[in-house]
């Protein structure tokens, strides 16, 4: 039974603005419970209003009904329970997009009885009234802050049911296990005499292995995912470092395809950090340019090191810069020796210098030239394992999930290790404690602490 949260009390009718907060040419604002056409009705000048099919359009006036004033012009989307996108009595309304309007027309619906919806309240009633799974909810939420076409189309794919088909996969081969355990539990007089050489064992028949076993596969490969999921969901930050006129702003502009850092041959231009997105093979990778690594009486070029120093212990990746037409030299040396681990090392002014020292890629952040193969580079630092190919239809990036996967591995992993050797009520438990783990996945085994935690972190309207 899923349990239920006080403060997202489903008697309510709930309202909320499902569009961004500021000026725009449309605004939405998205209303569910039972009873909320009814409410809305007096307020909206279409009289179809309360006869309308679902899934419609209506084109109305919002109108004040206690003093008959015009709020504004507005399109209704009507959405009957069963057929909603939380399974209740819904509506949206699209209405002129300026902060005067917005207000007004939530003003109007809590005036009719709406409570302002909590954070991910609608998604909430969506997951109890059975329209999404917990991996579907949390999808909802990874679309909208996808931040890559990468992110976005591994979202929707578990929106679409990809981990729960997976899920659900290694479930029937657990729950068969168990049911093979369970009988001869039930019916310890049916078990194979043991005179009988042909006899398996009952505890841990071929069925039984291969059931156990398959799902141990599905798990494994499933739980496989997650870091390179978490990378496209979360991203990396890349810090480019290097003493000063190494380049680094130059090939932080190439980069982001922008003149975002003040290029200039004068020592110490770049002060303070500045950051920029970039898409690295669908990674969201926060790439920094840093102040030139030296000492320098200049307080605030000294205040820039220092926080740039404190940038580069935090980084994923530091992309170290040396001047390719000179050598490198011990302070270059030291600094790189600080990273070690984290640092990719690159001989930018290729164009001028020709040649590069060896174990150092080449680049040139005027012409380009090396640029490719130092982006490839960078990806397989950040993804040493691969990515994610087109074909890999279930991706986790939940750390929830995560979890839930290796509470359910570790129980079945104690299963078959001890298959032939334990009472087979100790196995039962260890199956069903393998089962209740993904129940948690899909949210058919919920605590209002997990609900609770992930909901709130939902934006309102959503």
């Amino acid at each position: 039974m899923k349990p239920s949260l006080p403060d997202y009390n489903t008697e309510d009718c709930i309202a909320a603005l499902a569009s961004p907060w500021g000026q725009s040419a449309l605004a939405i604002i998205r209303a569910s419970g039972k009873g909320s056409l009814e409410r809305l009705a007096p307020a909206f000048s279409n009289a179809r209003l309360l006869r309308a099919p679902g899934n419609t359009l209506l084109h109305g006036k919002l109108t004040d009904p206690a003093g008959g004033e015009i709020i504004d012009e507005v399109l209704t989307g009507v959405f009957r329970p069963g057929a909603s996108y939380t399974g209740e009595e819904a509506f949206e309304l699209y209405c002129h997009g300026s902060l005067a309007v917005i207000r007004r027309v939530l003003a109007l619906l809590r005036s009719r009885g709406f409570r302002d919806a909590q954070p991910g309240e609608f998604t909430f009633r969506a997951f109890l009234n059975g329209r999404l799974d917990l991996t579907q909810a949390e999808a909802v939420g990874e679309i909208a802050t996808s931040q890559t076409d990468k992110a976005r189309s591994l979202a929707l794919r578990r929106l679409s049911g990809a981990v729960t088909r997976e899920v659900n996969t290694a479930k029937a081969f657990l729950a068969e296990a168990l049911a093979a355990v369970e009988i001869r539990l039930d019916y310890p007089e049916e078990e194979t005499p043991e005179e009988d050489p042909a006899a398996e064992d009952p505890r841990a028949p071929e069925s039984l292995k291969d059931s156990s076993a398959r799902a141990r596969e599905i798990l494994e490969r499933l739980l496989a995912t997650y870091r390179e999921g978490r990378l496209y969901r979360e991203g990396s930050r890349v810090a480019l470092a290097g003493r000063i006129n190494a380049g680094k702003s130059s090939l932080f502009n190439y980069l982001l395809k922008e003149e975002r850092s003040i290029v200039s041959g004068h020592p110490g231009t770049t002060r303070d950090y500045i950051e920029g997105l970039i898409s690295l093979e669908g990674i969201p990778v926060r790439l920094y340019d840093t102040a030139g690594l030296r000492d320098s009486g200049d307080p605030v070029e000294h205040e820039g090191v220092r926080r740039s120093r404190l940038l580069l212990e935090s980084a994923d990746l530091v992309l170290y810069l040396v001047d390719a037409s000179g050598a490198i030299t011990d302070e270059d040396k030291k600094n790189i020796a600080a990273l070690a681990g984290r640092v990719l090392v690159a001989g930018n002014k290729i164009d001028l210098a020709k040649t590069c020292p060896p174990g150092v890629l080449a680049v040139s952040a005027r012409t380009g030239e090396g640029v490719p193969a130092l982006l490839e580079e960078m990806r397989k630092r950040l993804a040493p394992a691969g990515l994610v190919s087109a074909e890999q239809e279930a991706v986790i990036q939940s750390e929830r999930q995560r979890d839930s996967l290796e509470k359910s591995l570790a129980a079945l992993r104690r299963f078959i290790s001890r298959a032939d050797s334990h009472p087979l009520d100790i196995l039962a438990e260890d199956l069903r404690e393998a089962l209740s783990a993904l129940g948690e996945i899909t949210g058919e085994v919920a605590t209002e602490q997990m609900l609770r935690l992930m909901f709130s972190r939902f934006c309102v309207g959503k």
